[in-house]
């Protein structure tokens, strides 16, 4: 079950404030008609569940939020550190700045966002999705 609601009429962004990514992909959708939820990392603190409940519809680790070359990690982590799901969580929690990827959901698909030009082509899929759903 899922912590994270799906509405399918609002899209959810998880995102950084302070990485450029994060900032161009707020960008990009607030740039659109549809209803967003932003929820920035540095200011809202998300859940050990919202984050595992992440990773699930992800197909990735804990971990793999994390960006491990940032100064904030590794002024405090060895770089091969091994560390459990909790303790990655707890980075998170406890250094916001070290989320790797802004996180866009819409409805119940989630996507990693690299580049915040991609948001675009979800979108687009989006909005196929309800062109096919409400024919002319």
């Amino acid at each position: 079950m899922s912590v994270i609601s799906k509405d399918e009429n609002v899209i959810k962004l998880f995102y950084n404030s302070e990485s450029n990514v994060g900032k161009q992909t707020l960008g990009y959708l607030q740039s659109t008609d549809k209803n967003i939820l932003s929820i920035d990392t540095q200011k809202t603190r998300v859940t050990g569940t919202q984050w595992a409940d992440i990773c699930d519809h992800l197909d990735c680790t804990i971990s793999d939020l994390v960006n491990k070359e940032h100064p904030s990690f590794t002024d405090n982590y060895d770089s091969h550190v091994e560390l459990s799901d909790n303790d990655w969580i707890k980075v998170l929690q406890t250094h916001q700045e070290v989320f790797v990827f802004p996180i866009v959901i819409i409805g119940k698909d989630y996507y990693r966002i690299e580049n915040p030009s991609d948001v675009e082509k979800y979108l687009d899929n989006d909005s196929k999705g309800l062109d096919e759903q409400n024919p002319d």
